[in-house]
């Protein structure tokens, strides 16, 4: 799971795995596995999770 600066998840949610959420985004809603999630409020952009999350964390 990557949780960009300035996101906000508001109340009890379930973020599930390989899930980006972009900066600034504001997360009212459940969040399925290898979404790429971004707006306010947080909308489903892409389902291709985790292709990216791997890509990002590589290095970590």
């Amino acid at each position: 799971m990557v949780i960009s600066s300035g996101s906000q998840i508001i109340g009890p949610k379930t973020i599930g795995d390989n899930v980006i959420i972009g900066a600034g985004s504001v997360v009212v809603h459940d969040i399925s596995d290898s979404s790429v999630v971004t707006g306010v409020p947080a909308k489903v952009i892409s389902n291709d999770g985790e292709r990216h999350t791997q890509y990002y964390l590589k290095n970590y």
